[in-house]
């Protein structure tokens, strides 16, 4: 296939080309100056700004000049990314380790009336039903029992219990769109955390024969998501609950699993769904249930959208591939370790912890796919927190620390809630905080200097709705997979997950009292004996 005749980015001819402009452009004395760049070119901002509708992203206040950006265009061209793109949307098997298709994107394309219209579809995607043929019924099947939950005045909650995947996309999109006005029937609750605290203090607000819980795991294996389970299960049952199939449904791809355990109803997907891209499937079970199915075909319809323009527009204008770009020169050049995520807009404060997953998990990776050392890292640290919260806790760092860290802004033009004069002034402190960053100041005092010259993205949404939120996600998982693309890296497999839990299943026997295996190291087993201790 020649989507697997691939050079990795730092083996490509045009890779020495851009190591030469950045020494030659940005190390030194006389390095790339923002504010210089903004006196000497009055169309910066036209010319570093691109727009994916209904998304529009300013990268004017990045440490890039044009001739970087058409290197790094190059870098992606020679790395074969559009052939690998059509390879993941014609549903090849794309995740090698895997060996499966990769099949989040088709779940966007498929309505609970069948197969969205083939006109509409990029040419890349073949044929949907080809690579996930039940996901039609299915998702005209979940999106039926969303609305049948939704018109139940019987039922007053709703519980989500899963972890990762099966709980940041679903909590990040309810979370946003409640916020946003846009999410109406029974109160939604997630519960993620292996911790009981978390589940004990949600049980005593809820009324057993008015709750359901939603179980959400691809293998009906996860460990904390069967522990959180079992326990909301004998809760049920010892508040005099009596239907467990009526009040427990499953989300998952191990049926068999799903009805041992008593749940009444499984909503399946395929094994191509990989946790952190899965909101699209029935995993959004939850999300249908808070915005109803007009609603969640909005959020597919942006997605779609932003497919669209990810398999159509030319690199050189294709937001997702520009925004992998800047993310590789940032981090690769520029020696950027992490970057910060700011939004703007209360809803999406969980955005921060959504792409710690997404990208991290996909992207944090040491070796390629052929099982070759990567030379760099092929991803930064991604942390954040909701403005204008952050700028009282960890903005005096990114202004005036010793670390430059690229702050990605995250702002909504129009708000929802109706209170006169905050919006205004949550904007005015956003755009502030970027021009700050960039401008810096003199001071009469060292502790009263700010360097500047530090950079920002901006992504800018017209509103907080189900179909801005949908393309937001889909150009973040688009971003994501092309970086991995660049590194020549599986964006689609997390073996690191699993290393952890196989230790743990040891150390739980030791904790319940039997004696610690002579394989624990002296740590371990030292901290065994003082938690026994108590």
């Amino acid at each position: 296939m020649d989507w697997q005749q691939r050079p990795r980015c730092d083996e490509t001819a045009v890779w020495p080309r851009l190591v030469a402009h950045f020494r030659q452009r940005f190390a030194g004395p006389r390095a790339f100056d923002l504010r210089q760049a903004f006196a000497q070119d009055a169309r910066r901002f036209e010319r570093f700004s691109l727009e994916a509708p209904p998304l529009l992203a300013d990268l004017s206040k990045q440490l890039l000049d044009e001739p970087a950006q058409q290197l790094l265009t190059e870098l992606a061209r020679e790395c074969r990314v559009e052939a690998h793109r059509d390879a993941m949307l014609a549903g090849e098997r794309i995740n090698t380790s895997e060996r499966r298709a990769v099949t989040h994107v088709h779940w966007r394309w498929v309505s609970g009336q069948g197969l969205a219209p083939v006109e509409q579809a990029p040419a890349a995607i073949k044929n949907v039903a080809s690579v996930i043929p039940e996901a039609a019924a299915v998702q005209a099947d979940m999106l039926a029992f969303a609305e049948a939950v939704r018109a139940n005045p019987g039922i007053t909650d709703v519980v989500n219990i899963g972890i990762g995947g099966s709980d940041l996309g679903p909590r990040l999109a309810v979370q946003a769109l409640r916020a946003a006005g846009q999410t109406s029937g029974p109160r939604l609750h997630f519960v993620a955390n292996m911790d009981g605290h978390e589940l004990a203090e949600l049980l005593p607000r809820l009324s057993a024969d008015r709750t359901l819980f939603i179980i959400v795991s691809k293998t009906f294996g996860t460990a904390e998501t069967l522990r959180n389970a079992q326990s909301a299960r004998d809760w049920f049952l010892a508040q005099g609950g009596a239907d467990v199939a009526r009040h427990f449904v499953a989300v998952s791809a191990n049926a068999a699993a799903a009805r041992a355990f008593g749940a009444g109803r499984c909503f399946g997907f395929d094994e191509g769904v990989g946790g952190r891209f899965s909101l699209w499937s029935p995993v959004g079970l939850a999300i249908a249930i808070a915005i109803g199915r007009a609603g969640f075909q909005a959020l597919l319809a942006g997605a779609r959208a932003l497919d669209r323009h990810f398999a159509e527009a030319p690199l050189a204008r294709n937001l997702p591939v520009q925004l992998a770009l800047l993310d590789l020169w940032c981090r690769n050049f520029l020696g950027l370790a992490s970057r910060c995520v700011a939004p703007y807009h209360y809803g999406l404060r969980q955005l921060p912890a959504y792409l710690q997953q997404l990208e991290m998990e996909s992207n944090g990776k040491r070796v390629d796919l052929g099982g070759r050392a990567l030379t760099a890292a092929s991803a930064a640290v991604t942390w954040g927190q909701a403005g204008s919260n952050g700028q009282h806790a960890f903005f005096q760092m990114l202004h005036q620390g010793s670390d430059v860290v690229p702050v990605e802004f995250v702002l909504v033009a129009r708000c929802a809630h109706g209170l006169p004069g905050h919006h205004d002034k949550l904007l005015a402190n956003a755009l502030a905080q970027s021009r700050a960053l960039m401008l810096g100041q003199a001071g009469d005092l060292p502790e009263r200097h700010f360097p500047g010259n530090r950079p920002s993205t901006t992504l800018l949404l017209p509103e907080l709705s189900p179909h801005s939120l949908g393309a937001l996600l889909a150009l973040y998982e688009h971003r994501a997979f092309v970086l991995g693309s660049l590194w020549g890296i599986n964006s689609f497999d997390q073996w690191g997950v699993e290393l952890g839990k196989r230790h743990a299943g040891a150390i739980e026997a030791a904790l319940c009292g039997q004696p610690p295996g002579d394989e624990l190291d002296g740590s371990t087993r030292g901290l065994l004996a003082r938690l026994r201790g108590h």
